[in-house]
């Protein structure tokens, strides 16, 4: 069965951290752009990162650069989200799925809520 299962998330305070995982299965990952996107309530999904298949290169939404990383190990067939200095509008469901431009969820996602 083809799918993605994100994991990792939580609760934290504002300043604190998480790292997101994106693990996939019935398919080797090491072939796609894996991109991060996250829904909050109310709010439009929006683009947070994303990590090339071929040079690693790596694309962050402003509102995240210089606090969160991504990353992959495609030898564990999984790309992560490090997640530093977190904000409450951090908040929201985060979703991982192939290519850069994608914002159709592939799994459940997984909840970050970031409050005092």
């Amino acid at each position: 069965q083809v799918q993605l299962v994100e994991s990792g998330g939580g609760l934290v305070q504002p300043g604190g951290s998480l790292r997101l995982s994106c693990a996939a299965s019935g398919f080797t990952l090491d072939y796609y752009a894996i991109g991060w996107f996250r829904q909050a309530p109310g709010k439009e999904r929006e683009g947070v990162s994303c990590i090339s298949s071929s040079d690693g290169s790596t694309y962050y939404a402003d509102s995240v650069k210089g606090r969160f990383t991504i990353s992959r190990d495609n030898a564990k067939n999984t790309v992560y989200l490090q997640m530093n200095s977190l904000k409450p509008e951090d908040t929201a469901v985060y979703y991982c799925a192939p290519g850069c431009g994608s914002r159709t969820p592939w799994g459940q996602g997984t909840q970050v809520t970031v409050s005092s």
